[in-house]
Formats: structure tokens, sequence, C-alpha cells
């Protein structure tokens, strides 16, 4: 069975996104305050995650989508956004 069939699309699945990463680094807000465009990792991020809460995420991710996030510049281009991540893990 295909991993992505049990995977929400659109607007479920970004609010699935942000779940995964606020439980995953363990932020005291709630998933909702994320914005799909807002940027999650670096000093612009209003989240301030640092490089540890990105792999935190990263792996979190990959276990409840099934889609392995790679290290270095692919890391950081699939996790800019929630938008981005939500594209990554349709496929697009």
């Amino acid at each position: 069975m295909n991993v992505a069939s049990n995977n929400p699309v659109g607007a479920e699945l970004k609010q699935e996104i942000k779940r995964v990463i606020v439980d995953a680094c363990e932020l005291a807000i709630a998933p909702e305050s994320i914005g799909d465009d807002d940027l999650l990792i670096g000093s612009e991020s209003a989240l301030g995650l640092d490089s540890l809460d990105a792999l935190q995420a990263a792996v979190a991710l990959s276990k409840r989508f099934g889609r392995r996030i790679h290290d270095g510049n692919h890391a950081r281009r699939v996790m800019r956004s929630v938008n981005t991540l939500a594209e990554f893990i349709e496929g697009r």
C-alpha cells in the first residue's frame, strides 16, 4: 500500500504539516498560527527554528508522509515554508 494514499491533501495537508512541526519541535504555539508562506527556519523565521529543530522536523515529516527530505540545499529549499513542504509531499 502506498503511504501517500493515506496522506491528506490541500488545506488538510498544510494543517497536518504544521501540527507535525509543532509537535516535533515542541513549540508552545497553535499550529494554526503558522502561515502557509511563513519562513520556517533561519533568523527571519517567526518560529525561531534552528538546524536541530529543522532536523527533528524533517525526520518527523518523513515518518508521517513517507517522503525523505535530503540534507543541505534540498532541505533548505523544501523546508522554506509550509507551502513548499506541501508541494514536496504532493510530489510537485
